[in-house]
């Protein structure tokens, strides 16, 4: 049931609120594309003296163009999400969905798990054009898609059926409690997400991420000696050291720390173990290491919990508030239950305003990797670390020359010039 708080602000001021937060990420938006798209542009033509000597001028170029494709994709993305959202909230369309679950099925607990479902439904159809040409045209395009349909249709059915499994017995959850809990069900909805949120980081890395790879125990015994011996000095220990056969997907690579307790583990991908020696190797591992002596998974994981715990109770209250709906283009049941209405709401308009913050969480994740490249020239050699991260940006076409105000506004990783001239010094 529906029950109004008082509030002085009304649904024409956050509706204005609303559109001004969402042309202003526009513009920031556009402004920071076309500075990047400027700045790789005009540094197109010459490899940056510090990397000459690595990095060939054909490689660098392909760098480049590939940013410019993805910044060009990134706008038609900003397009497509700034004309949906504004087509679900103050054009009717989330309110067009509702009315037309409420007039099939009537006000029901089951209507409200419809209506989350559908707009789900809705929004990965209108996302999957796009989504399919950045994997089948531009990744494509310059040589890292390795995804046959075969695998992607596979992916797909897997990712729905595993979504469906975990995602309607949580949503089933929160709506429950927030029909059956009191004005303090935000807190009871907190506190059963962050238990979840901890049980699937347990289990992911023995069954949820092998239905989508394959991970083989990593056979080069020179190798596993020397990471085995680096995570005994740093004094860590894991469950086992693996390959994941990311080259099924795509040709870029990575290496990660994965899981907690038992289930904790090295993650190697095939492609990287062609593309770095030995002593770079155990270097990139030290660098995850490093993110684990620091804590900064953990200090994340506290962070979301607090970021949700905030999300929550701010949700508890926008739910009691007219203008919150009215607000967005949906006029709330003064009869029946509102609760699925207010989360999808709430996920639309949190998104519009947290754009804004976007550059502290990325100059604290810059600051990690900071740290963890310190901690990895600690215990192992900083030269090759600044070879492997060379060799990695390469690979990957990631741009040697990106705009400044771009990177401290988007960058979790800091700038190669930076970074590496760190490594050195």
């Amino acid at each position: 049931m529906y029950t109004p708080f008082a509030s002085s602000i009304t649904s024409t001021s956050f509706t204005i609120l609303f559109s001004a937060a969402l042309l202003g990420g526009v513009l920031v938006r556009s402004y920071l594309s076309m500075r990047q798209a400027r700045h790789v542009a005009a540094h197109r033509g010459a490899v940056p003296v510090v990397f000459a000597h690595k990095v060939a001028l054909d490689a660098h170029q392909k760098a480049a163009d590939y940013t410019l494709a993805k910044s060009r994709l990134a706008f038609w993305e900003d397009v497509l999400g700034c004309v949906t959202l504004l087509g679900w909230t103050l054009l009717g369309g989330l309110a067009l969905l509702n009315a037309s679950v409420l007039d099939w099925m009537g006000s029901s607990f089951w209507q409200q798990i419809l209506l989350l479902l559908a707009f789900t439904m809705v929004g990965s159809v209108i996302d999957l054009p796009l989504s399919l040409y950045q994997t089948f045209g531009l990744e494509a395009r310059f040589g890292f898609n390795k995804t046959t349909w075969k695998t992607w249709f596979v992916d797909l059915v897997k990712g729905t059926l595993l979504g469906a499994a975990i995602g309607l017995p949580l949503i089933a959850l929160v709506l429950y409690l927030m029909g059956a809990a009191g004005q303090n069900w935000w807190l009871w909805a907190w506190g059963a997400l962050t238990l979840f949120s901890l049980f699937m980081m347990w289990i992911a890395p023995t069954i949820i991420m092998p239905l989508f790879n394959k991970f083989t125990p990593l056979e080069d015994e020179a190798l596993k000696a020397r990471v085995t011996a680096l995570m005994q000095r740093c004094g860590f220990n894991a469950s086992g050291f693996f390959v994941m056969d990311g080259s099924k997907r795509s040709a870029h690579s990575n290496a990660f720390f994965v899981g907690f307790g038992s289930t904790k583990r090295v993650v190697f991908y095939d492609t990287l173990l062609k593309q770095i020696n030995i002593d770079e190797m155990e270097a990139v591992l030290a660098h995850e290491l490093g993110h684990a002596h620091h804590k900064h998974i953990i200090k994340r994981m506290v962070m979301q919990f607090v970021v949700s715990f905030v999300g929550f109770g701010l949700l508890g209250w926008l739910a009691t508030q007219t203008w919150f709906y009215t607000g967005l283009g949906v006029q709330p049941s003064l009869t029946g239950s509102n609760d699925a209405l207010a989360l999808l709401l709430f996920m639309i308009a949190v998104p519009v305003f947290m754009f804004f913050v976007t550059p502290v969480f990325s100059f604290f994740s810059r600051k990690d990797e900071f740290e963890a490249d310190a901690y990895a020239v600690k215990h192992s050699n900083g030269a090759a670390l600044a070879s492997a991260l060379l060799t990695l940006y390469e690979d990957n076409a990631s741009t040697l020359t990106p705009d400044p105000l771009y990177m401290s506004f988007y960058a979790s990783h800091p700038p190669a010039t930076e970074r590496l001239a760190r490594l050195t010094a």
